[in-house]
């Protein structure tokens, strides 16, 4: 069994590393500690938590918090791929501030907050992501034209995905 204050010891040591995960194994007991949390790439490929058959289960990870993200980003300042083959060049990229559910419109019956074509200001909304029951308005920090839609309506959505494509001129 480890003990907590050793845990904590590994946590301050990992943090004033330049290491980004550290994995131990002592006494039967394994614990893994990372600064970059996991990269799920859909809720498909999550795997169902199974409760271990002594009923006890492993430390969980303790993520670092990293709240220097910003929403909204060039694509040109990124390396990621917007999507395969499509040219994205001078866009901005609007990604969800949280884990949630995507919603485009205020109601089931309503009509989306934006579509493709449409101008967008400062402050307008873009959609809803449901997180925790709470409705969250996401809206636009930046001035331009909705582009591309990322994600299908009522779909889940992880943190600094992809939303909408914005073309600022």
């Amino acid at each position: 069994m480890i003990d907590l204050a050793f845990v904590e010891s590994l946590i301050r040591a990992l943090d004033e590393s330049s290491l980004d995960s550290l994995e131990l194994e002592r006494g039967g007991t394994r614990v893994r500690l990372s600064k970059s949390p996991p990269v799920v790439t859909s809720a498909a490929s999550a795997q169902q938590f199974v409760p271990p058959a002594n009923g006890f289960s492993e430390p969980a990870p303790i993520p670092a918090a990293d709240t220097s993200i910003p929403a909204v980003q060039s694509v040109e300042e990124t390396d990621d791929v917007v999507a395969a083959g499509e040219a994205s060049e001078g866009l901005l990229e609007v990604t969800s501030p949280m884990v949630g559910t995507f919603y485009a419109a205020p109601s089931p019956d309503a009509d989306p907050y934006v579509e493709v074509g449409q101008r967008v200001g400062v402050g307008s909304v873009l959609c809803i992501i449901e997180a925790m029951k709470l409705m969250n308005e996401l809206e636009s920090e930046v001035e331009g034209t909705v582009a591309k839609v990322m994600v299908e309506n009522a779909q889940p959505v992880e943190y600094g995905q992809v939303l909408f494509l914005i073309d600022p001129s």
